[in-house]
């Protein structure tokens, strides 16, 4: 069974850091790619950033020098470390990975950047 969970979101004020946890199971974790993804409210879900599995990385441009995903095969575990938070990062953040021919999800984690 594949599992993702998520972990390390909370309430942080603007210009903080907060570092997301994903902890897999069920996948021979270190020959995927990894995702992170979130959704605000009323919006749609929106890729923030990926790793593969040789450790490249992308991000969507509004996170790019402020965010940083990395992953330890090891723990088969991928993080979002996140600096300089901003009101607009304001989302339920969800780990994805596409393994075995589907799409699969973690539960997401809320992370709110409010004073």
């Amino acid at each position: 069974q594949v599992r993702l969970v998520e972990s390390g979101g909370g309430l942080v004020q603007p210009g903080g850091s907060l570092r997301l946890s994903c902890a897999t199971s069920g996948i021979n974790f270190k020959i995927y790619r990894m995702g992170w993804y979130r959704q605000a409210p009323g919006e749609a879900r929106e890729w923030v950033a990926s790793i593969t599995s040789n450790g490249s990385t992308d991000y969507v441009d509004s996170v790019k020098d402020r965010f940083t995903i990395a992953r330890n095969n090891a723990r088969s575990t991928v993080y979002l470390q996140m600096n300089s938070l901003k009101p607009e990062d304001t989302a339920v953040y969800f780990c994805y990975t596409r393994a075995y021919g589907r799409d699969f999800w973690g539960q997401g984690t809320q992370v709110t950047v409010s004073s």
